[in-house]
């Protein structure tokens, strides 16, 4: 069955009613839970279930933070301490390294059909093989962050569990077993690092956010807390007047080095909360606004934290196939709006945005309006021989201007290739059709 938006409430209110189903509740929570609600939930997490009467009443304390009050407050002004700026980051990253040239210009080819799906599975295969050594043995993804207008700036590697949950939401569609081990190394990781009632943040100096809460959340949906939607509460109380979702979770024993910005509304990040919540009417406003956005054309420069206009669809689109029947009423427009920003080899700009525009297609059942075979050359050409696809900027502030320092971009080869491989399954299933 579908999870209900509140399972808690739904599984008293039938424990109410079902005198069986009490007793199994009480006896076998965890096993009766999951067949209930049709889910698998991590074998190390406990579940208890209590049975308040006339004469004992529980109270249930949350979790101790995973932080002491002396990390706490040094969170508080990480953001003024180099010492502390650089536990968010690792080893200084590589240069840049360019793409490779032959990807750029795709000819005409007589590679047959079934040529090209061989070309393309070996490609996948080659993408997972770079994907195993780029990700450490927690089952972290590893990102860059560099300066968008200066390349002298350093370049460091980050791992942030944005990240992760960014890359293995793309990585999910693959059904190759390594696949499928890479992608449960990493809701492990997710795990590990969730904070109570299930919140994420990017760095320790910045405030819980919304966008890296709803990405993880639906990356471990079976984490009991984000099943029970403990989370829930915290991210509809951080709506504005309009009813949109804002980025950062602002509380006042939390860091507050984001009051600075402006703290403003993101399509992709209610895009991301929509695909999390569902289609519900707490929801209904950011809907609504987001689907006004698409329609009268107004993507241009309307998000904060992401580039263009088709990581914008892309992250609709896929909130449209999770929260269905919510955003329907987009699914032509989108496919207009991607088709529209072909260029005149065919192709969506660099091969980032190439895949994910792709993917939205495959949302939004209108990827057979391309040419999927020069699309799999396309990609099968422009990876490289240890397995990558180029670093791109794949997110990161599109408005903030510190002086000398300049705009913070993010992107990596794992992170391109992820979309890479997503995209070529996408193509390689209309091929097969």
């Amino acid at each position: 069955m579908k999870k209900p938006f509140d399972a808690a409430d739904f599984l008293i209110s039938r424990a109410g009613g079902d005198y069986d189903f009490r007793e199994r509740l009480l006896a076998r929570p965890k096993e009766t839970i999951e067949a209930e609600l049709g889910v698998t939930m991590a074998e190390d997490h406990e579940i208890h279930v209590h049975e308040e009467t006339y004469t004992a009443t529980h109270i249930v304390l949350p979790p101790r933070s995973k932080f002491t009050e002396a990390e706490r407050e040094e969170a508080k002004t990480g953001a003024a301490s180099i010492e502390f700026l650089r536990k968010t980051m690792h080893d200084p990253a590589p240069p840049l390294r360019p793409p490779k040239l032959q990807g750029e210009r795709v000819p005409k080819s007589a590679a047959t059909t079934e040529a090209l799906a061989i070309a393309g599975r070996e490609s996948i295969c080659r993408g997972l093989d770079f994907l195993e050594s780029a990700i450490d043995e927690n089952g972290a993804w590893r990102c860059i962050r560099f300066n968008v207008g200066d390349p002298d700036i350093p370049r460091h590697f980050e791992k942030p569990p944005f990240v992760s949950a960014f890359c293995v939401l793309a990585l999910e569609c693959c059904e190759e077993a390594r696949a499928r081990a890479i992608c449960a190394a990493t809701e492990a990781y997710l795990a590990e690092t969730i904070e109570y009632p299930g919140l994420w943040r990017y760095y320790r100096h910045l405030p819980q956010d919304l966008d890296s809460t709803a990405l993880c959340s639906l990356v471990i949906g079976g984490h009991p807390w984000i099943l029970m939607g403990r989370n829930v509460p915290q991210i509809l109380a951080n709506r504005d007047e309009e009813g949109r979702f804002m980025t950062w979770v602002l509380e006042d024993d939390e860091p507050d080095v984001v009051s600075r910005f402006r703290i403003e509304a993101d399509p992709v990040v209610n895009a991301n909360v929509i695909a999390y919540l569902g289609d519900c009417p707490e929801t209904r406003d950011a809907r609504r606004w987001l689907e006004a956005l698409i329609t009268e054309g107004n993507l241009e420069g309307s998000s904060k934290w992401y580039p263009d206009e088709v990581a914008i669809c892309y992250a609709t689109a896929r909130a449209m196939n999770r929260a269905r029947p919510a955003l329907d009423r987009l699914r032509p427009v989108l496919a207009e709006r991607i088709l529209g920003l072909r260029d005149e080899e065919g192709g969506f700009g660099n091969i980032l945005q190439s895949a994910q525009a792709a993917s939205t297609l495959h949302h939004v059942g209108c990827l057979d309006r391309i040419d999927a075979k020069r699309e799999v050359e396309r990609f099968t050409g422009s990876q490289r021989e240890d397995g990558s696809w180029p670093e791109l900027l794949a997110f990161g502030d599109q408005t903030l201007k510190w002086g000398a320092v300049g705009r913070i971009g993010h992107g990596s080869e794992a992170v391109t290739t992820a979309f890479c491989i997503e995209a070529l399954e996408r193509l390689l299933a209309i091929l097969k059709a």
